[in-house]
C-alpha cells in the first residue's frame, strides 16, 4: 500500500467558505435564495443547495420580488448592484474581502486616470467583477506571454499611468515572470500584489508535495480556475491527475506508486476531500499497473459475506420499538440495535432518530453465528464520524461550536459529536489570569489544533483563541476596505498610556491622542476616560502600510473658545473665578475652559503693588469685558471698569 499524504492547505478558502455558510444559514432560516451565478465552483455543493431550495440565476432580470439574491465570493461589477437596488430585492454580499479590495483599487486607479492592466483569465466571473469596477480603460492579459507581447506592441504604454492586479486565484508562478517583463524604477506604473495568501500557500504547499511524490491527485470542479492552476503547478514535477469527487477514483488507473499526494481547491469542500483519501485508503485496487486486472469486489454475492466485530456496515430499518430497532444487512445475519446503542440522548426513543426503511451506518459490535444474530451500534458510527470531522477539521482549518460541558485544570472541555475536545488556558481566548470558570456552559467556537493518534481515544485539543484571531484578522481586511478619513466609528476604550487613548474599532485598534481627548490641557486620558468607556470617534489619519490609525474624539461644537465667542462680547459683565495670580494680575475663569486676564492696573480705581493683597485663587469676581483677540485668543477683563469712579482714573499701563 502506497504512502497517501493530503497538502498542508487544502480545500475551502476564507471567502468561498465564508460565502457557502451565508447561503446555508439563508436557506436554514427558510428563506428564498437565489444566487448570482453558482455560489461555488463544486456540483455537489451546488446540488445539495438546490435540493434544499436555492435557484441559481444568470442575471439579475430572473430574480423573484420575494427571493433574497447572494452576491458569490467572486464579486460582480458596479451595474449588477444598481440593478439589485432598482429591483429592489434584499441582497446578500458574499464578495470575498480580497477581491473587493481589487474593486477599491481599480476604481480608485482608474478615476486618477491610470491604465488598469489585469491579469487574469477574462472570462472568468471574478476578472468581470473586476472590469465592472474600472471607470476608465483596462486591459486583461494571461500570461507573462502576452504581457510582453503588450508591451512590444503598445509604446505609447510608456508614456500612460500603469496600475497592474492580479486575478486572486492567479498562477504565483506566472505571476513573477509578468513582474520581470513590467519596467523597474517608474514613478508611473503601481503594481498591487492582490493574488490572496491563501491561494498562495495553497499553490506553494501543492508544489511542495508534488516535488516528494510519485503522483497527485487534484480534487476539485473541472471548473474551478484555482483548482485547474493547481493541477498546472503539480503537473511540473510529477503525474497529476484532475478530479471531482471521489466516485470518480475508480475511472483511473493509477501507476505504482510509492508516494502519493492529495491537494485540493478552494471550491472542495473537506468532506470530498476526506472521501478521496479513504477511498485510496481502503481500496487498494484502484493503484495498478495498467495491464493488471481490476476485480469488482462488490459483485460477490453478499449472502456470503461474513461480518466481523468492528466492522462497519449497512443495514436496512426493518422494525421499530420502543427498546430496539432490527435492520437487514442483506448477509445471512440480522442486526439489532439497542436503545443504548443508537444514542446516548435519553429523552428520545428510537423512533425518534429512524424510521423502517432508512438506510444506515452501523458497527458490529459483536456476532452470534449460532444464532445468525449480530450486535450493532449507530451510536459509535456517530462517534466515529465526529472524530473523522475533527481530523478533518484541524486539516482544514474548520471552525467548530461546542458547548464548554465542564472546566478543568489548566483549561476547559468541550464534548463535540462524542470527541473530547480539551481546550488548554492560553487557547481560551481570554485574557491572561481570567477566570476559566466563565466559559463553562458557554457556547464557544475553535479550532481544532491537535488529534490523538488513537482514534479509539477520540481526544482532541482545541483553539478558542485562534478563531478569534482570525477574526480578527478579517475585522480588520475588512475595516481597511472602507476606512476613510473623518469616517465615525463607535468603540470602546482598551487600553491606557500616557499619550493617549487605544480604542477597539471591531477587531482593530485605533489611538485617540491626548491632545485629541479634551480642548482643556490635562496630564493623562484618564483624567477624561477609562477603559471600557464606549466612544464615537473619527478617522484623522490612516497609514496602512504601519498598520496605524489616528483617531479624534473632542468635537468642534464643544471648543470652549468658539462657544465664548458665540455667547459673549466687549462690554458683556460677568462672574469670573480667579484660577492664578501672576505679578502683573489674575487670571480668573468665565467658562470651562476660556480664562480671561485681569491685568494689575484693572482690579482697583487705585493703584495695586501687590496682585494678591486684594484677590486670590479661588474669589468668584464680577468683571467687565473689555477686549477679545480671537487670532490670538486672548480676553481683557476688568473690575475697575464696574467702579464708579473708574472713568475718572488714568490707566497707567
Amino acid at each position: 500500500m502506497p504512502e497517501i499524504k493530503v497538502a498542508k492547505s487544502a480545500g475551502f478558502c476564507f471567502g468561498v467558505d465564508r460565502a457557502v455558510k451565508m447561503v446555508y444559514n439563508e436557506l436554514d432560516s427558510g428563506t428564498k435564495v437565489a444566487t448570482l451565478g453558482p455560489i461555488i465552483h463544486n456540483q455537489d455543493v451546488v446540488n445539495d443547495m438546490n435540493k434544499k431550495g436555492a435557484r441559481v440565476i444568470e442575471s439579475v432580470s430572473e430574480l423573484l420580488p420575494d427571493e433574497t439574491v447572494v452576491i458569490r465570493s467572486h464579486g460582480v461589477g458596479r451595474d449588477v448592484y444598481d440593478s439589485i437596488t432598482e429591483k429592489g430585492c434584499r441582497m446578500l454580499d458574499a464578495t470575498c474581502p480580497f477581491v473587493s479590495r481589487i474593486h477599491k483599487i481599480v476604481s480608485e486607479k482608474s478615476q486618477e486616470g491610470y491604465l488598469i492592466l489585469i491579469a487574469g483569465d477574462e472570462t472568468h466571473p471574478e476578472v468581470q467583477g473586476i472590469v465592472g469596477h474600472c471607470s476608465q480603460n483596462y486591459i486583461v492579459f494571461k500570461d507573462n506571454v502576452e504581457l510582453k507581447h503588450l508591451f512590444e506592441k503598445n509604446q505609447n504604454f510608456f508614456g500612460k499611468k500603469l496600475a497592474f492586479v492580479a486575478q486572486t486565484t492567479y498562477n504565483i508562478i506566472v505571476w513573477k515572470k509578468c513582474m520581470d517583463i513590467i519596467p523597474k524604477g517608474r514613478p508611473d506604473i503601481v503594481i498591487f500584489d492582490t493574488i490572496c495568501n491563501a491561494t498562495d500557500t495553497r499553490q506553494s504547499d501543492a508544489a511542495e508535495l508534488a516535488k516528494s511524490s510519485d503522483c497527485m491527485i487534484v480534487v476539485g470542479g473541472k471548473h474551478s480556475s484555482n483548482t485547474v492552476k493547481l493541477y498546472e503547478v503539480c503537473s511540473r514535477f510529477c503525474k497529476t491527475y484532475h478530479i471531482e469527487n471521489a466516485h470518480e477514483l475508480s475511472c483511473l488507473q493509477l501507476p505504482n506508486a510509492v508516494k502519493i499526494g492529495i491537494t485540493a481547491g478552494a471550491s472542495t469542500p473537506a468532506y470530498i476531500i476526506k472521501e478521496v483519501q479513504n477511498k485510496m485508503a481502503e481500496n487498494e485496487t484502484i493503484i495498478t499497473n495498467p495491464d493488471e486486472e481490476v476485480f469488482d469486489e462488490a459483485a460477490i454475492d453478499k449472502s456470503f459475506k461474513k461480518i466481523h466485530t468492528g466492522e462497519k456496515v449497512v443495514g436496512i430499518v426493518q422494525t421499530v420499538n420502543d427498546a430496539e430497532i432490527s435492520v437487514d444487512l442483506g448477509t445471512k445475519h440480522t442486526g439489532y440495535v439497542k436503545l443504548d446503542d443508537l444514542t446516548d440522548d435519553p429523552s428520545k426513543k428510537p423512533s425518534d432518530i429512524v424510521k423502517v426503511g432508512d438506510e444506515i451506518e452501523l458497527i458490529v459490535v459483536k456476532v452470534n453465528d449460532n444464532e445468525g444474530t449480530a450486535q450493532l451500534s449507530k451510536k459509535k458510527v456517530d462517534e466515529q464520524a465526529g472524530y473523522d470531522k475533527v481530523v478533518a477539521a484541524k486539516e482544514n482549518g474548520e471552525i467548530l461550536e461546542g458547548t464548554v460541558s465542564r472546566v478543568v485544570n489548566k483549561g476547559a472541555i468541550v464534548n463535540y459529536l462524542g470527541v473530547r475536545v480539551f481546550i488548554p488556558a492560553s487557547h481560551s481566548g481570554l485574557p491572561r489570569g481570567a477566570e476559566l470558570e466563565q466559559l463553562n456552559k458557554q457556547k464557544v467556537e475553535f479550532k481544532i489544533i491537535e488529534v490523538d493518534e488513537d482514534p479509539r481515544k477520540r481526544r482532541a485539543v482545541g483553539s478558542i483563541k485562534a478563531v478569534k484571531d482570525a477574526q480578527k484578522e478579517e475585522a480588520k481586511a475588512k475595516f481597511w476596505e472602507t476606512a476613510e478619513i473623518g469616517k465615525t466609528y463607535v468603540g470602546k476604550v482598551k487600553s491606557l498610556t500616557s499619550f493617549g487613548a487605544f480604542v477597539d474599532l471591531g477587531g482593530i485598534d485605533g489611538m485617540v491622542h491626548i491632545s485629541e481627548l479634551s480642548w482643556k490641557r490635562i496630564k493623562h486620558p484618564s483624567e477624561v476616560v477609562s477603559v471600557g468607556d464606549t466612544l464615537e470617534v473619527y478617522i484623522k489619519d490612516l497609514k496602512p502600510e504601519e498598520n496605524r490609525i489616528s483617531l479624534g474624539f473632542k468635537k468642534a461644537e464643544d471648543n470652549p473658545w468658539q462657544i465664548f465667542l458665540d455667547n459673549y462680547s466687549v462690554g458683556d459683565v460677568v462672574k469670573a473665578t480667579v484660577v492664578s495670580i501672576t505679578s502683573f494680575g489674575a487670571f480668573a475663569q468665565i467658562i470651562d475652559g476660556v480664562d480671561g486676564l485681569i491685568h494689575i492696573s484693572q482690579i482697583a480705581d487705585q493703584k495695586v503693588e501687590n496682585v494678591k493683597d486684594i484677590l486670590s485663587v479661588g474669589d468668584e469676581v464680577d468683571v467687565k469685558i473689555i477686549d477679545i483677540d480671537p487670532e490670538s485668543k486672548r480676553i481683557s477683563i476688568s473690575m475697575r471698569a464696574l467702579l464708579d469712579n473708574s472713568d475718572e482714573e488714568d490707566t497707567e499701563e
